[in-house]
């Protein structure tokens, strides 16, 4: 044993349990250390690591601080975003030894659910300024808008015992409950039929509300319409931008009952989360309002600051580097959500996202996006093309990825026990778990899959592949599978293959598998060929036999989908080539005929049915039709096309994406089975079923080995082609 481990967890008794705990002490300083990079002290300090002490166990700040201050004054606690473990410092070093000697060990009952927790003496610990970002440009957050005494006169106004709901279009939605007052969103064609107001216009109790609004100019006319939405714990709304056509730019949102965390996101991929405190009034207007989506992850836990912040004016607390947070457990929540009817096409300063300038409510036929010329070019490619695709289409994905693949599982059993690996770009986690003498942790930049790998019991973190946030050589062993074929360029796809080298420990090795343009290959068709002439049942849905599940052994990425059929592209003919910069759109089944794409993903075949509603920014909830066939697994077929794959604001209107958009969350709603289909009493409209596209670069023979040659301090040990699939074993030179 290491004589600074040995110091460190030096017990005073020697009885059986103590050598228990020593054990498990030891073993979570080893943890630590090797994947956090947190090094423990020899001699006792002021300072301690409390691991299984952290928010991402589920350990609230009140909760952990009430048993650490039982040992002595503590002069500072940090607890940071999703981290297992948190640092303690006390005023004195006597207070620091009472709190190792006596919590090592010690259960903490959190809630419904309790932790062991072992501290260790840290020499000290930093503590970063709480950072900032900005706010969207034009969103205003006021908090206590209305007082205790408003908030229960507005919540006893909405009447959820009505059954009439023709007058306020009351629906009981599969993830929330929502009502209409003066105009109805409807779902048939995605809009607000100005003709016809409901016979229930806003209730009076919420006239003295936006009178107030008026005055204090957050809005310039009344508005016209509520939505009244009422969300339970763990339910949430998917990201999403209202239809600019069926309202005018200001948005006005109470919140009442319960705090949640709405998360902003820009289609350059900045994301903000902003904590919206019970009786608070959101404002969106301009940018915040036409171009960035907003949705509530569906969770029974947020992460909010530890205390109430001071007002920060243009900006909020970044809840993802904050050292000062908690949990704050979900209540119930009622959103009304104020809106102005357009009566006039709208002429917002936002033409790419606006259905009124940029795409008519039918379905187009588009040219699809081009080539990127630059890096920001391709970060949003990928962006629409692949990040929000995954997370659109992520419970049915992974319902389609059951079986490891057979040379992957070879390559993760020939590694010694103990090893650690890191499979970036984890996509649902099915290589995670083949090994389990390895120390396995996942990385996806799809929130969404990586939900589902948390629920499956494998350790994995949201990430980008070119920016992963472990430690250079801390890893034994990389895999990253069907991931690095979805970026747009050269530059890259090769700084993917050096983030895996730079993880890589000297003599570390790293497998790589890649879509493959050859898809015959030594006179042998693949897979992905084989069952195209295959003679396919009635209600066959195509995502099932997708290159992904044919061919890919996994495939990750993306995030905007189209909510209509593949002829909103351009398909080219497999037969040409693209000449003028364009993607073409690739006929799934067919050998490759260009090197970058666009591949659909098909969530059900012919028809599919959806209940809409106008939420908390006028979108709908779209309804899982149960599927007609056996499979291993049903998975519930959530998308949502307005922020998934092949989504582009040029090319689809807002309104049609609002038939789908409520239907898809980033993560599976808690106490709904994913694993099964659900289903809702309401009537439902018919819509075509939704196409998400996907971005690819294929590998043609030898390009892989060719990128990986420009990293140097590598080796190739042996390349090979597998059911359509280039893959590469990769090993990091001993003196890098």
């Amino acid at each position: 044993m290491d004589a600074t481990v040995e110091n460190n967890v030096k017990p005073v008794r020697r009885s059986k349990e103590d050598k228990k705990v020593i054990r498990k002490q030891l073993k979570a300083s080893h943890t630590l250390l090797k994947h956090e990079g947190i090094s423990t002290a020899p001699q006792p300090t002021k300072s301690l690591v409390v691991a299984n002490g952290g928010l991402g166990n589920g350990v609230s700040r009140e909760e952990l601080s009430a048993a650490l201050k039982q040992m002595g004054e503590v002069d500072k606690l940090i607890m940071h975003p999703n981290k297992p473990y948190a640092f303690v410092t006390y005023r004195s070093e006597e207070s620091a030894r009472k709190a190792h000697i006596n919590l090592n060990g010690e259960k903490l009952q959190c809630g419904e659910n309790s932790v062991t927790l072992y501290l260790s003496y840290v020499d000290s610990v930093t503590c970063e300024e709480e950072a900032s970002v900005p706010l969207p440009e034009g969103l205003v957050l006021v908090e206590d808008f209305v007082c205790s005494e408003e908030e229960a006169l507005l919540l006893a106004a909405i009447d959820w015992s009505s059954t009439n709901t023709d007058v306020t279009a009351q629906k009981a939605l599969k993830h929330r409950r929502v009502k209409h007052y003066g105009f109805e969103f409807r779902y048939d064609n995605n809009n607000v039929d100005k003709d016809k107001p409901l016979p229930a216009g806003i209730p009076q109790e919420c006239l003295p509300v936006l009178q107030r609004c008026v005055k204090n100019q957050h809005i310039d006319i009344m508005p016209d319409q509520l939505t009244v939405n009422q969300y339970e714990s763990g339910q949430g709304i998917p990201p999403h931008v209202d239809t600019h056509s069926a309202f005018e730019d200001t948005i006005m949102s109470l919140s009442l009952g319960a705090k949640t965390v709405m998360e902003f996101r820009h289609p350059d991929g900045r994301l903000v989360a902003v904590v919206l405190p019970e009786r608070s009034l959101l404002v969106m207007k301009g940018e915040s309002r036409f171009l960035w989506t907003h949705g509530i992850t569906p969770r029974k836990f947020d992460m909010v600051p530890a205390c109430d912040p001071q007002s920060f004016g243009d900006t909020t607390p970044d809840l993802r580097t904050s050292s000062n947070l908690t949990l704050s457990k979900r209540g119930t929540r009622t959103s009304l959500t104020f809106r102005k009817i357009r009566n006039e096409p709208c002429r917002c300063a936002f033409p790419s996202a606006c259905d009124s300038q940029g795409a008519p409510p039918a379905p187009l036929r588009r040219p699809p996006p081009s080539l990127p010329c630059c890096h920001a070019d391709a970060a949003l490619l990928e962006e629409q093309y692949v990040h929000r695709v995954y997370d659109a289409i992520a419970s049915h994905f992974s319902s389609t990825r059951h079986s490891p693949w057979p040379r992957v599982c070879h390559f993760l059993c020939s590694l010694p026990p103990g090893s650690v690996l890191a499979d970036v770009g984890c996509g649902n986690g099915k290589y995670l778990g083949v090994n389990p003498e390895l120390s396995a942790v996942g990385c996806d930049r799809s929130s969404a899959l990586v939900q589902i790998c948390a629920e499956r019991g494998f350790q994995a973190f949201v990430s980008d592949a070119l920016s992963v946030p472990l430690r250079a050589a801390s890893c034994d062993a990389c895999i990253s599978i069907a991931v690095i074929h979805h970026f747009s360029t050269q530059e890259r796809r090769l700084a993917a293959v050096q983030e895996l080298v730079r993880l890589l420990k000297p003599g570390g090795r790293a497998l790589i598998y890649v879509w493959a343009f050859e898809q015959e290959y030594n006179k042998q068709r693949s897979k992905y060929l084989k069952d195209q002439n295959k003679e396919l049942p009635e209600n066959h849905n195509p995502a099932e036999n997708s290159p992904e599940e044919s061919q890919e052994p996994q495939g990750k990425s993306g995030v905007h989908s189209s909510s209509h059929s593949e002829d909103n592209y351009r398909t080219v003919d497999n037969n040409q080539h693209v000449t003028d910069g364009k993607l073409s759109v690739h006929t799934n089944r067919t050998a490759f005929e260009t090197k970058d794409l666009l591949v659909p993903w098909h969530l059900k075949d012919g028809k599919k049915r959806v209940e809409g509603d106008s939420g908390e920014g006028g979108k709908t909830d779209q309804q899982k039709e149960k599927s007609k066939k056996t499979s291993r697994s049903k998975a519930t077929l959530d998308c949502n096309p307005a922020t998934s794959p092949g989504f582009d604001y040029n090319m689809f209107s807002d309104s049609s994406l609002d038939t789908i958009a409520a239907t898809h969350s980033s993560k599976p709603i808690p106490g709904c089975d994913t694993s099964q289909t659900c289903s809702s009493a309401l009537k439902s409209e018919i819509i075509p079923a939704p196409v998400f596209h996907r971005y690819y670069h294929v590998f043609q023979q030898g390009e892989l080995e060719q990128l990986c040659a420009q990293q140097a301090g590598v080796t190739v040990q042996i390349s090979y082609h597998d059911q359509g699939n280039w893959c590469v074993i990769l090993e990091k030179a001993l003196n890098r």
